[in-house]
């Protein structure tokens, strides 16, 4: 064989193992399959109306009953993004529950004197309306 042949079928079959190797694997999420582009999903959360949250609190106090500030240690970890601290939150009575507005996978709890908007399936904090309830 000459060199010219050789050199041509080795370039061809190293581009043709450069080209296999590059392409997606059958479980790629780019397979017709599997492929998710319409699923969409809204990080951003429900827009709230926080006067609207405030005034509502405010025309139920005597639902609500005293409330005191949290420590300051335990106050500090409630942050948007972070997970609800355990048994610091109480449940609204559902007098005042009714008249909250209602977002779709969120729910509303008091700590402390501070009122959290939750998320229910990661305990997530979404929103945190602080001394609310001072």
């Amino acid at each position: 064989m000459s060199r010219s042949f050789c050199l041509l079928t080795t370039g061809l079959a190293l581009s043709l193992a450069l080209n296999s190797a590059s392409a997606a694997p059958k479980h790629d999420k780019h397979d017709k399959h599997g492929d998710d582009s319409d699923i969409q999903v809204d990080l951003r959360g429900p827009s709230i109306d926080i006067g609207q949250v405030r005034i509502i609190l405010g025309d139920n106090r005597e639902l609500i009953g005293p409330a005191q500030s949290l420590p300051p240690g335990i106050r500090k970890n409630l942050a948007r993004g972070k997970p609800l601290p355990p048994g610091i939150a109480k449940r609204f009575d559902g007098r005042v529950l009714n008249q909250l507005p209602r977002y779709d996978g969120y729910e509303w709890k008091q700590a402390g004197s501070d009122v959290v908007l939750v998320a229910i399936a990661t305990g997530l904090i979404y929103e945190v309306l602080q001394n609310v309830l001072d």
